[in-house]
């Protein structure tokens, strides 16, 4: 960057991703300044961040009017429901952070002269035609379709970021965030690998929709943060993919899933959700290059630890 990073906002700072992205710009000296309406957010995440002199958290909805005071030096646009489940649920919600929240954290970035890093992701492709996926893939998307909530509200957010860039001079960076998971997702996040997780360690059915032959391809949120701090600090503008290259069909994660918590569940199948992607692999030639990027704890070791995150918080609930 062309100054020192000293100061950052981070907008959904109390959700699954942005919590550990408020870790890493504290680690490595940034102050932190947090917005969540705790929708999907949860103060859990940031707990153990309150008393850090350097951590500020601020219960907002960003698609209202957005002013910070002071100076910052960066804006991590993380605010946004994600799961599935979510897009039935949240639908309004979801285009309005895309939109309108997008649009006031970019004109704040404009009014402070702060780099802007877009959270974007790999369901911008849709269900794709290509696979792996480039950055250069515009994708298949039904606009209307029960996940159109989320598709379209991400590309409406990268066409608005880069008609800031190119009409206003706002620095900007475009994160498309492929499938990944870790401690301090929801247990009833809804997505297939919480869902996994949860049926395995209480020996429910594992439920795979469809045929189970859809894939994904899966990482750990160590790297992604990685990834996202390295392009930060890079100064390449427009859309990275940052994700695993190894491609797992969903009948093969469940497996694995019910193998590594030593679960007696069984596989059951369901239909398959509309427009649900059939394939999903990330082309991360551009994050090799541009970032020296590529994603290094392997599936198995972050599924472990999600796993034993997920049995601390299930038994954590369960005597509530």
């Amino acid at each position: 960057m062309a100054r020192r990073l000293e100061r950052a906002l981070v907008t959904g700072g109390a959700g699954f991703i942005g919590s550990h992205l408020c870790d890493r710009l504290l680690a490595e000296g940034c102050r932190v300044l947090a917005y969540d309406n705790l929708l999907t957010g949860r103060m859990e995440n940031i707990q153990h961040l309150l008393g850090d002199p350097r951590f500020d958290f601020e219960h907002y909805d960003v698609t209202n009017y957005l002013h910070v005071a002071g100076e910052l030096d960066a804006i991590l646009h993380f605010a946004s429901p994600a799961s599935p489940a979510d897009f039935e649920r949240l639908p309004i919600q979801i285009l309005k952070v895309g939109s309108l929240g997008t649009h006031k954290a970019l004109g704040l970035a404009k009014a402070k002269g702060a780099r802007f890093l877009l959270a974007s992701t790999s369901e911008c492709y849709g269900d794709p035609e290509v696979n792996p996926q480039p950055e250069t893939y515009w994708g298949n998307v039904n606009p209307v379709g029960v996940r159109g909530v989320y598709d379209e509200a991400k590309r409406f957010a990268e066409a608005m970021a880069m008609a800031y860039h190119r009409h206003h001079g706002v620095d900007v960076r475009i994160v498309r965030i492929f499938n990944t998971f870790g401690p301090r997702m929801q247990v009833d996040d809804g997505r297939a690998i919480p869902n996994f997780i949860r049926q395995a360690i209480r020996s429910e059915d594992v439920t795979v929709y469809g045929d189970g032959c859809q894939t994904r391809s899966i990482q750990y949120v160590d790297d992604l943060v990685e990834g996202i701090w390295r392009l930060l600090n890079c100064e390449y503008v427009g859309p990275v993919n940052i994700g695993s290259h190894n491609e797992i069909t969903m009948y093969e994660l469940a497996r694995t899933i019910i193998r590594l918590a030593e679960s007696s569940s069984q596989i059951v199948n369901r239909p398959l959700p509309p427009d649900d992607p059939k394939v999903r692999r990330a082309d991360n030639s551009l994050a090799k290059e541009v970032l020296d990027w590529e994603p290094r704890v392997p599936p198995e070791e972050g599924l472990r630890r999600t796993i034993e995150y997920f049995r601390a918080e299930l038994a954590r609930s369960s005597s509530a």
